[in-house]
């Protein structure tokens, strides 16, 4: 939307212009800045119900205006949870990821090994950990 120059009578108004012009460009700032989140969700066990609530807890962060980090739904496409080595491969690459974040949130009401290593982590340095319910309601 351009803002224009004039006023509704056409008589120039270069201090409303200006205001409106501010206004709009410190909202489009704010839609540009998306802090990044951590999901912290199960994988293990039901991997295809839990892989399904992790892209709804990234979809919910995505709507709450977040750029969401899912690591148990990009590792699994080339590590093998399977094996214990690359497990912890994938562990220690979510620990690298959780530290570019601003937030860690936590999702449901079961807390996974995985899980709680996350959160372990999180609390030893110090990152801001939120917890939110399978329904997205801050717990």
């Amino acid at each position: 939307m351009s803002i224009s120059k004039y006023n509704d009578e056409c008589y120039p108004d270069p201090t409303a212009h200006d205001a409106l012009a501010t206004i709009e460009q410190e909202q489009r700032a704010l839609r540009a800045f998306r802090p990044i989140v951590y999901i912290c969700s199960p994988y293990a066990g039901d991997i295809e119900a839990n892989v399904a609530v992790a892209r709804r807890y990234s979809r919910f962060a995505v709507d709450e205006g977040y750029i969401p980090i899912a690591p148990h739904l990009l590792f699994p496409q080339f590590l093998n949870d399977a094996e214990p080595a690359e497990r912890e491969l994938g562990l220690f690459f979510g620990n690298a990821l959780i530290s570019k974040c601003s937030e860690v949130w936590v999702f449901g009401n079961r807390i996974s090994s995985g899980m709680e290593a996350e959160i372990n982590r999180a609390k030893w340095k110090n990152y801001r950990l939120r917890y939110f319910t399978e329904e997205g309601q801050e717990a």
